[in-house]
């Protein structure tokens, strides 16, 4: 019977090692919930793919794992151990070795078949209970480090479709000025051919031409290189087709503008503060589980095993012992490690102040950018109204014939650069809004 019990407790061992081994397994095959790339692409899109498929992001959601592995090490300390042995021997006994009195000799040889199932489970143990804690306080910084490396990821990828947007802008004020500067070619070559202009007035017409045609040809180059650096942001292939679809000046998230208001969402909801807090935990619930090493722990052990000369004649036999394990002393080593940790506790706790003001000045900083920016949008629309207004006077004048092709050609380098800041004061307005969004952490809900 003792026989057919133990045949019956091997599956139950095996079991508990294949339940153990089953959170692994499940995580090593989590599917890839990346999202593809679609062929019309948003602002919002931009920075949430960039946020889930950065490369950057994904080491960090691996980190993760690794954490969360470590946690589960730790609560294994907590959790019943179980082992199995067996074991077939051939031996002989020397019986003068233990001395009993009238016993010499040595014994014919024994074979002796064992069988064994081991376990141990822990009561009690107030520092192993605070070091799981402790790991749990890790895991948390470790997903909220994860989060705030999603919403760089996808600042990266933000800033880069915004360059795209202004390579594209850039690319049709070139073509206008191209448009402009052929049509003033062409007046400069009647007025010359009517023998109202010198010819050197379309001679300058001509090289204002060639200049802005040369802008062009650079502003294309310059938007396929953007292209391919949001691409290689979005973690997608070179060759992925791709179209913008939104404005330099597309539609804001809701987000505080007031300062002190500001000020309070970012601490809430920055993640690098909330990783921060996290570890100082961490850090504390670490000494306090050096501390707790003081206290006496209480386990349960015992094994169950069956042996005999063959498998057919074995016989069982138990022991279950109940242990109180109290320390003493460890020639101090306990209080040395308690004042390094302290040491670790006072510095991730200065870590943390210094991470939050950071984070204070983050927020008013992106504040005050933001502000700024819509200023200097609002400043060079006037400007281009202005170079616009001047370019048609020159043409005006330049059409009656009181003014030279040197008036129109300065005129329209005027609408050139005024252009050029308006698409400028867009991408540092969009750029402001990004940051602003990164500085008060609500790049990572994005949806």
């Amino acid at each position: 019977m003792t026989s057919s019990l133990f045949l019956r407790l091997l599956p139950l061992g095996a079991a508990c090692v294949m339940l153990a081994a089953i959170p692994g397994g499940a995580r090593a095959q989590r599917a890839d919930t990346a999202r593809a790339i679609p062929a019309r692409l948003t602002l919002l899109d931009a920075i949430r793919l960039g946020r889930e498929r950065g490369v950057t992001e994904a080491l960090a959601q691996l980190n993760v794992d690794v954490v969360n592995a470590r946690v589960r090490q730790r609560r294994a300390d907590l959790l019943p151990t179980i082992s199995g042995a067996a074991t077939v021997s051939r031996q002989t006994i020397n019986f003068e070795e233990f001395g009993f009195p009238g016993i010499t000799g040595v014994s014919d040889p024994i074979h002796l078949v064992a069988l064994q199932l081991r376990g141990s489970q822990t009561i009690f143990d107030a520092a192993a209970l605070a070091r799981l804690r402790a790991g749990h306080d890790t895991a948390a910084a470790a997903v909220q480090d994860a989060r705030a490396a999603g919403e760089a990821s996808g600042a990266v990828a933000g800033l880069a479709y915004l360059r795209v947007l202004s390579a594209t802008e850039t690319v049709r004020a070139r073509e206008a000025d191209s448009a402009i500067a052929a049509s003033l070619l062409e007046q400069a070559r009647q007025l010359v051919n009517a023998g109202v202009s010198a010819a050197i007035e379309a001679t300058r017409s001509e090289v204002g031409f060639a200049s802005v045609r040369s802008q062009l040809e650079i502003a294309r180059n310059s938007l396929a290189r953007a292209r391919l650096d949001l691409l290689r942001a979005l973690d997608a292939p070179p060759g992925t087709p791709i179209e913008p679809v939104d404005s330099l000046i597309g539609g804001d998230i809701a987000i505080p503008t007031e300062v002190d208001a500001a000020v309070e969402y970012a601490r809430q909801h920055r993640p690098e503060l909330a990783a921060e807090h996290a570890r100082t935990q961490a850090a504390e619930r670490s000494l306090s589980a050096i501390g707790l090493e003081a206290l006496p722990s209480l386990g349960l052990n015992g094994y169950y095993q069956e042996t005999g000369p063959s498998t057919s004649a074995l016989s069982g036999s138990y022991q279950i012992q109940l242990g109180l394990h109290v320390p003493i002393l460890d020639g101090f080593r306990r209080q040395a490690r308690s004042a390094e940790q302290r040491a670790r506790v006072d510095a991730q706790r200065l870590r943390e102040r210094d991470l939050g003001n950071a984070v204070e000045t983050d927020a008013r900083q992106a504040i005050l950018d933001l502000a700024s920016a819509r200023q200097q949008m609002a400043l060079a629309g006037t400007r281009v109204q202005l170079a616009e207004t001047e370019l048609s006077q020159a043409r005006e004048r330049f059409r009656a014939g009181v003014a030279g092709s040197v008036e129109t050609t300065n005129a329209q380098s005027s609408v050139i650069s005024a252009r050029d800041a308006l698409i400028q004061a867009h991408v540092a307005y969009g750029t402001a809004r990004i940051a602003a969004y990164r500085a008060l952490g609500v790049l990572s809900e994005m949806r």
